[in-house]
């Protein structure tokens, strides 16, 4: 259950959306981590290991070695996921957007929170490998041997909205496994000004609904099959083992910082 929730601070998670568009996690993600405020230029969307995302998009480097999470998220699986899934997502990306001039100078966070403006013919193609290219950047980067636990703002409005860290990982778990088929498990903000959990369909962003991805867990079975086989709720805990709020926390301190 929702507790009740400052007004103002509703008001400005409502603004920072819809003025300063949609933040995730940049190239500068481990200075963030250091210190969570960006310069103005840095409003737009930011996504794992790029700022500004534009075509051509390319492949960001894992911040660690492929063994890091190793033997909770294999070595082979983390090197699949990310240097074929994933580098296959960005090559389909940039292929859809090759003869759309107009389309190439707009961030991904602006294509993927209004497809109605991408043509018919390559919809499909930017929704699901945008979306992929998207959820995956943030993926990688909340990542981290050990894990971490929240801070600040985002620690208080945990505790505001569920009570406690270890019910947020129980939502999370209950949406990760109850997701029929390939999906996403989310941490958002909504514009509403309070922390939600949801699920997505194949690789569909929270950005096409207007919200704000903190937090994704992947369960495709190409991010756990090798290792987990139908344990899916196995793969979930080892994940939020690895989760790294704090770069969470950094990240959810610029939606008001920014604004």
């Amino acid at each position: 259950m929702h507790n009740t929730f400052v007004p103002a601070r509703r008001r400005m998670i409502q603004t920072s959306l819809a003025t300063v568009g949609f933040l995730t996690f940049s190239g500068l993600g481990r200075a963030m981590r250091a210190s969570s405020t960006l310069p103005p230029k840095y409003s737009g969307f930011l996504s794992g290991g790029l700022i500004d995302l534009r075509y051509p998009f390319s492949l960001p480097e894992l911040p660690y070695a492929s063994n890091a999470f190793a033997p909770g998220i294999d070595t082979i699986t983390m090197e699949i996921h990310h240097g074929k899934h994933h580098a296959g997502y960005v090559r389909k990306l940039n292929a859809a957007l090759e003869g759309e001039p107009s389309l190439q100078s707009k961030t991904l966070g602006e294509l993927l929170a209004d497809l109605d403006a991408v043509p018919d013919s390559i919809r499909i193609a930017v929704r699901n490998n945008g979306g992929g290219h998207a959820n995956h950047s943030l993926y990688w980067e909340t990542m981290r041997p050990g894990g971490s636990q929240p801070l600040g703002q985002l620690a208080a409005d945990i505790k505001r909205d569920f009570g406690s860290l270890e019910e947020l990982r129980a939502q999370l778990k209950t949406a990760a496994s109850g997701q029929f088929g390939s999906g996403w498990a989310w941490l958002v903000a909504d514009p509403s000004g309070s922390l939600v959990v949801l699920s997505t369909a194949n690789q569909d962003s929270p950005l096409m609904e207007g919200q704000h991805p903190l937090f994704g867990i992947d369960v495709w079975e190409h991010a756990y099959y090798l290792n987990y086989q139908n344990r899916r709720g196995d793969y979930v805990d080892a994940f939020l083992d690895i989760a790294d709020w704090a770069a969470v926390s950094a990240n959810y301190e610029n939606l008001f910082k920014l604004n």
